[in-house]
């Protein structure tokens, strides 16, 4: 997860190639324009993300987990 800046689509994959999988950790890679990305405001924090705080049924801890899933 990361930002870098390179003058078309396939060197913006051959630069995040080299920056972020030098580990061989990659399996895929996504490059967007920055100017296609859309965030929310840390402003709009409690009306995006408070809802949510009511419906504890969604948080995975809500689940019991089979004796044989180990580390998750």
């Amino acid at each position: 997860m990361g930002s870098l800046h390179a003058p078309d689509a396939g060197m913006a994959v051959n630069n995040a190639r080299d920056v972020y999988t030098r580990r061989n950790e990659g399996v895929s890679i996504w490059v967007v324009r920055a100017a296609d990305i859309v965030a929310s405001s840390p402003g709009d924090k409690g009306a995006l993300f408070e809802p949510s705080n009511s419906k504890v049924y969604r948080h995975p801890t809500f689940f019991p987990m089979p004796e044989e899933v180990k580390n998750l």
